[in-house]
């Protein structure tokens, strides 16, 4: 070993951490919790099991946190589901917005935001 490099198990070797955290104890991100992540995971599966989804992408921002839905991972995303805490108090903090830009359903509850994407079938 060289003595001149410091090594990374020595006491003067110092550890980055990732993600870097802040002065304020915040986090640089948004992000979804545990829960949000099973309820929007189970109705993906279920939407996955029907052939009418097949990829995802999940953006951490520093405003908002997006999982976008895609038919296929080369195309536009048919659906984002955003997460916005700075809402959480006038509109609510999720939304559902489709590839053109509308807004389907806003509110505080996600399970009711989903719900909107959750087709039920009827006789007609």
């Amino acid at each position: 070993m060289n003595d001149i490099l410091p090594s990374a198990f020595s006491p003067a070797a110092q550890v980055a951490q990732f993600p870097p955290k802040p002065a304020s104890g915040l986090l640089p991100y948004t992000a979804f919790d545990r829960t949000e992540l099973d309820r929007i995971f189970s109705l993906y599966g279920a939407k996955v099991a029907t052939g009418e989804w097949r990829d995802y992408s999940i953006d951490f921002l520093k405003d908002s946190a997006v999982f976008s839905i895609f038919r296929r991972s080369a195309e536009q995303p048919l659906y984002r589901i955003v997460k916005n805490p700075k809402l959480t108090k006038r509109q609510g903090a999720y939304s559902i917005v489709t590839a053109t830009g509308l807004i389907l359903k806003r509110g505080q509850d996600l399970a009711k935001v989903l719900a909107v994407l959750e087709r039920k079938l009827r006789v007609v």
